[in-house]
C-alpha cells in the first residue's frame, strides 16, 4: 500500500494542502495523511498514526523532505524505520527502496536533502527575526494595536453603567456583553482607568 503525507506549519485557512494531495495521488497514494504542524515538532499524531499503519513492503510518500520533516535528526529516524520496517520511501522523483536496507550513497544523499531542508527553515526564521529587529529600530510597534474604549464592543459600553452602579457582577456583564470574563476584565480596566 502508498500512503501519503501532506504538511503544512499553519492550519487550513491559511494554507492549502490541495496540491500536495494531488501530487501525491499522481505519485500513487491510496491513502493519505495531512497534517498542519511544524515540520519541527517531533510529535505529530497523523505521522505517527501513519507509521504505525506501515508493513513490510509499504511505501511512504511525501512530495520533498520538507514536508516529512525540518529535522535533520527525526529524518534520520524516519530513515530508520523504513529500513528495519522493510518500508520503501519516495520523496518527489527520489525513490528509497528500503525494503533490504540502503547503501551508503542513498542513505547520504537523503540525509543530505534533510540538512538542506532543515537549513532552509533556520534561514527563513533568521530573516524573520533580522525584519522584526529592523522594524523596532525604526520604531514600528509590532502586534495588535492597543485597545482603546471606543474600540469596544457597543454593548459593553451600553452595559457599563449597570456594571458600574452594582446593578449586575461582573460574571454577568461578561455574560451580556458575550466575552469571557478575563475579557470583560481587561475591558473594565481600559473603561474605569481610561
Amino acid at each position: 500500500m502508498t500512503y501519503g503525507y501532506a504538511r503544512c506549519s499553519t492550519n487550513e485557512r491559511k494554507q492549502d494542502v490541495e496540491r500536495q494531495k494531488r501530487d501525491l495521488r499522481e505519485m500513487g497514494a491510496e491513502e493519505i495523511y495531512t497534517e498542519y504542524e511544524s515540520g519541527t515538532k517531533r510529535d505529530r499524531p497523523e505521522l505517527g498514526k501513519l507509521m504505525r499503519h506501515m508493513k513490510p513492503g509499504d511505501t511512504l510518500a511525501a512530495t520533498e523532505i520538507s514536508r516529512i520533516t525540518r529535522s535533520t535528526k527525526q529524518l534520520c529516524e524516519i530513515v530508520d524505520f523504513a529500513v528495519k520496517n522493510g518500508v520503501k520511501l519516495v520523496i518527489g522523483a527520489f525513490v528509497v527502496d528500503c525494503t533490504g536496507g540502503i547503501d551508503a550513497m542513498t542513505e547520504g544523499m537523503i540525509k543530505m536533502m534533510g540538512v538542506f531542508s532543515e537549513m532552509e527553515r533556520n534561514m527563513t526564521v533568521e530573516r524573520i527575526k533580522s525584519g522584526i529587529r529592523n522594524a523596532r529600530s525604526k520604531g514600528v510597534r509590532l502586534g495588535r494595536p492597543p485597545l482603546k474604549a471606543e474600540d469596544l464592543p457597543k454593548k459593553c459600553l451600553q452595559h457599563f453603567e449597570l456594571y458600574k452602579s452594582g446593578a449586575i457582577s461582573k460574571a454577568d456583564y461578561a455574560r451580556l456583553c458575550g466575552v469571557s470574563k478575563p475579557t470583560i476584565y481587561k475591558y473594565i480596566a481600559l473603561l474605569t482607568d481610561g
